[in-house]
């Protein structure tokens, strides 16, 4: 870390945006931390990167960052530059952010001494960011390569619950290769799965988030153009059972005694969207209700279940955890988030504001504990 006196504020880099399919999600969670960032405390550096890699000087303005009727932001719009670059250097000697434009002299825009990295989905919150992190020594908020890359995966993900005793719901995986040398064969598995679990099925992308690319699937007509959409984000696929209950969120934030959980939350049904999909979500803007209204006995149950979640993937630093109350009274964990939304509307921040925990602290407190965390085997 580069040498700090009294009078120096740690300089926090928000990187943002990326080439995922959630790019603009993430445009819109660095606006609200960005908003939420004590200035007297810190000096913040944004950097989108664009939708096709690049790593933009942006300006520091979170209005920007929005949805203006209903069109979604992008990096490409608040970047000061079309051809500009940042460097961060892969040396863990030296800080160093470097700023190019073709044509004029390398700028120097000084040292870094931590990441907030709020980039979602592949490319960002699968651990490939933070293994370049680790590599330039620089300290960053949330998990490691492993814990992201596990929580990105939810088919190797449900593999790491179920090896801890955390219960899932039935699902059944279809690898790219599969669908690619014998489609026939991957279809016919995912009609037995259908046929042993019952009609509907969701099929997703294994490694997406925002519930992009997901299609609620009622019958075998809707089957092949659910399979494609959920490819065109991701070749490889995941196939749930519908499982008939609440849908119960819970948020986890490690504290200097370890990871606590929240009071849980509970996304009501959606009149007008099948499911909570991305339009529910981030544009018709689906409430939710925190805290939500369990019994004492299943509010302690699913943050039982959250902190284990937690535990089991090796995470740090934040996660949202969301489950399934089923009828019958048991819970299923549906999967983590390894860097949950920060968006006015998350239910993340939501879910620590009613637990005590506002905003600005939660963003202060996730900082506090990159900048004392060191890089590398810990």
């Amino acid at each position: 870390m580069s040498s700090q006196t009294s009078s120096h504020k740690p300089r926090v880099a928000v990187v943002f945006g990326g080439r995922s399919s959630e790019h603009a999600i993430s445009v819109l969670t660095a606006g609200a931390v960005l908003r939420a960032i004590d200035r007297d405390k810190y000096d913040v550096l944004p950097i989108g990167i664009t939708s096709d890699g690049r790593w933009a000087l942006t300006a520091d303005d979170p209005e920007r960052m929005a949805i203006a009727d209903r069109r979604l932001p992008s990096v490409a719009e608040l970047a000061e530059s079309a051809e500009g670059g940042v460097v961060l250097p892969v040396d863990p000697t030296n800080r160093e952010v470097v700023y190019t434009e073709p044509g004029a002299v390398p700028k120097a825009l000084g040292e870094v001494d931590v990441v907030f990295p709020v980039l979602h989905g592949p490319y960002g919150e699968d651990g490939t960011l933070q293994g370049l992190l680790e590599l330039s020594g620089v300290p960053y908020v949330g998990s490691g390569v492993l814990a992201s890359a596990v929580g990105q995966d939810k088919d190797y993900m449900k593999r790491v619950f179920t090896s801890f005793g955390l219960p899932v719901g039935p699902y059944e995986v279809i690898r790219p290769r599969e669908w690619e040398k014998a489609p026939a064969a991957a279809r016919k598995k995912i009609v037995d799965f259908a046929a042993e679990h019952g009609w509907p099925l969701f099929v997703k992308p294994a490694r997406a988030g925002s519930s992009i690319g997901i299609t609620k699937v009622d019958d075998l007509g809707g089957l092949d153009e659910a399979i494609e959409e959920a490819r065109r984000h991701d070749p490889k696929i995941l196939v749930e059972a519908l499982l008939r209950g609440r849908e119960i969120e819970c948020g986890v934030l490690e504290f200097a005694d370890g990871p606590r959980a929240s009071v849980p939350a509970e996304i009501p049904p959606v009149s007008a969207h099948d499911f909570y999909d991305f339009e529910a979500k981030y544009i018709d803007s689906a409430d939710g209700i925190v805290p939500a209204p369990l019994s004492a006995e299943e509010t302690a149950k699913v943050q039982e279940l959250a902190v284990a979640a937690f535990e089991a993937a090796s995470c740090e630093g934040l996660v949202r955890a969301d489950f399934f109350l089923q009828d019958n009274g048991e819970f299923v964990i549906n999967e983590i988030n390894t860097l949950p939304g920060f968006t006015p509307i998350s239910m993340y921040p939501r879910m620590w504001q009613e637990s005590g925990v506002s905003y600005p602290e939660l963003i202060d407190r996730l900082l506090q504990a990159a900048l004392q965390r060191s890089t590398g085997l810990r």
